[in-house]
């Protein structure tokens, strides 16, 4: 099972489209790892700068929407190459919310409420969040700050996590 607690990286915006997560151009790779320079290089945020923010992150926050556009695996894997494997939002595109499962990585929803929160309390802050698969909570901490937040997802998605994909959820059944 992949890594679900790390570092966050807060992007303010919602409808986060896959162009921007990994833009067309590079879709003729065939590699994940050469993807991995392009992860939202085309994302225009006020205050963020891709070459430099994306280093060391292992989860996002981010508005509703998430993952947007043409429908295409390469997002979750251009997430996935950089250590990204969560991906926490108001919402997300259906597709890409079943490419990141399918990849065995997690898209969490949560409340819009609890979507400001954490923005107010957390963003512009070093954050960590910390991730409890098996009692379904998130904590995330930054200077003395702590919210532990709870989420849910399908059993279905859970197997999915837990094996580390479609793939190898299928290579271990049939």
């Amino acid at each position: 099972m992949k890594n679900f607690s790390g570092s966050v990286l807060f992007l303010d915006r919602s409808d986060i489209n896959t162009d921007e997560i990994i833009p067309a151009k590079y879709l003729t790779e065939i590699s994940k790892q050469a993807l991995k320079p392009h992860l939202l290089e085309d994302l225009r945020l006020d205050e963020f700068n891709a070459r430099s923010d994306i280093e060391g992150k292992r989860a996002i926050i981010t508005r509703a929407n998430f993952g947007c556009g043409s429908s295409r695996e390469h997002a979750p894997w251009a997430l996935e190459v950089n250590g990204i494997h969560l991906v926490i939002a108001e919402s997300f595109a259906r597709i890409f919310r079943q490419n990141m499962f399918n990849c065995g990585m997690m898209a969490i929803e949560l409340p819009a409420e609890t979507i400001d929160r954490i923005f107010t309390d957390f963003y512009g802050k070093e954050t960590q969040v910390e991730t409890n698969f098996e009692k379904n909570v998130f904590t995330l901490t930054a200077d003395n700050h702590r919210l532990e937040v709870s989420f849910s997802m399908t059993d279905f998605d859970r197997v999915l996590v837990e094996s580390g994909g479609w793939v190898e959820y299928a290579d271990s059944r049939y």
